[in-house]
């Protein structure tokens, strides 16, 4: 069997297996699908299931070496791998099981190539891990953030490691925000694709080190190879050492939140 994966580069891997799991979410959208119970009001479907297996597919056809860790599946392969991909295959899985199609499936190679592919639009955001691009109907065009739309998605969801000193949803009733921005709840990794788009000026959340997150691993790749500001709620880098995220489209803008937080903070 001819392996038609073997001659893709590591962008082409990650757009390959993106959309593996996208054909799988959009095949399944509207059914009534099982919950697998995570605890804590967290839970993944039969689609999330069916999406990683189809992208782990791709990978190991492509990359046989590599390893990965899987939002439902976990490490596959040694966890101090070389090179190892970070897979979340349903990102938004709670709007999706209501009915929401604000959802994305995130691929990314740890500090290298990734993709977020939107099964529903079609459009997949890619980097190899120095340039950034979106491809939809065979065409690709580069990103270019900007802060013009004003709007700022606002990651609400709980963990809230920083409360109660500063809590993200603190933002909305800062008099400067609502005077310079108006928020945007996605609850996806569309967001950050979005501010590497141009189509969001910035994107705030709460939590530890997302550097080597699953849910998020992707979509910083992409506005880091966009030239977007991508910092911690501290303003420092993202890590271990950090908590939270803040990526905005210019250095403007990030100036703006990060004031309004540390005065929060």
């Amino acid at each position: 069997m001819i392996n038609s994966y073997a001659g893709l580069d590591d962008a082409g891997v990650a757009v390959a297996a993106a959309r593996a799991g996208a054909d799988v979410v959009r095949g399944r959208y509207g059914q009534r699908l099982a919950r697998i119970d995570k605890g804590g009001g967290d839970f993944a479907t039969a689609a999330d299931v069916a999406a990683e297996q189809a992208i782990l597919g791709v990978i190991r056809a492509a990359r046989p070496d590599d390893a990965v860790l899987g939002e439902e599946g976990g490490q596959q392969g040694a966890a101090n791998a070389v090179r190892q991909w970070l897979v979340d295959p349903l990102c938004g899985t709670l709007n999706y099981a209501v009915g929401n199609m604000l959802v994305a499936v995130n691929v990314a190679l740890r500090d290298g190539a990734a993709a977020v592919a939107d099964p529903f639009s079609g459009e997949v955001f890619v980097t190899d891990g120095a340039t950034a691009w979106v491809r939809h109907d065979g065409a690709d065009t580069r990103l270019a953030p900007t802060p013009a739309t004003r709007l700022v998605d606002v990651n609400l969801d709980p963990p809230f490691p920083s409360a109660p000193a500063l809590r993200a949803v603190d933002l909305l009733a800062h008099p400067e925000f609502v005077a310079r921005f108006r928020p945007r709840v996605v609850s996806t990794t569309l967001a950050l694709a979005w501010v590497a788009a141009g189509k969001r000026a910035a994107y705030v959340t709460d939590g530890g080190d997302l550097s080597q997150s699953v849910h998020f691993a992707a979509g910083i790749a992409l506005c880091r190879a966009a030239g977007c500001v991508v910092t911690g709620l501290d303003g420092g880098p993202i890590g271990p050492a950090g908590r939270g995220l803040v990526v905005a489209a210019d250095a403007e803008t990030h100036g703006l939140l990060m004031s309004m937080i540390r005065g929060r903070a």
